[in-house]
């Protein structure tokens, strides 16, 4: 992970703590690496790692268990709209980037429809 100054840490490492939940580095009910083990990764303070860490829990991302470790939710509704969040957020660049280059709708829908199936 590469840490930027444009942002704050602990929000950098959020976002990334989620990109592995949402593509399947970290599997739901599995347990995550403690909060030691991702700051020595990341190497920054565990304080931050662990505000990091509470935030996804606040969004029903991971579940702490006393004693036991923080585990990914195994309730995938969380999950579901982070990635549909995250489809959103890719369809909008795409857009941004057609209109900016002169493509229509319909060349859009003929862009999508070509590469859907490709080996990408």
């Amino acid at each position: 992970m590469r840490i930027d100054d444009t942002r704050p840490i602990w929000i950098q490492l959020a976002d990334s703590f989620r990109a592995r939940i949402t593509d399947g580095t970290w599997k739901p009910g599995q347990k995550i690496p403690s909060v030691r083990d991702l700051a020595i990764e990341a190497g920054t303070n565990p304080n931050t790692v662990q505000r990091a860490l509470a935030a996804l829990d606040d969004e029903g991302l991971t579940v702490p268990k006393r004693t036991a470790g923080r585990y990914v939710a195994t309730d995938d509704t969380a999950l579901q709209a982070l990635r549909q969040e995250d489809a959103r957020a890719a369809a909008d660049a795409f857009i941004r980037a057609c209109r900016s280059l002169g493509v229509d709708v319909d060349g859009a829908h003929g862009l999508v429809d070509e590469r859907w199936n490709a080996d990408l």
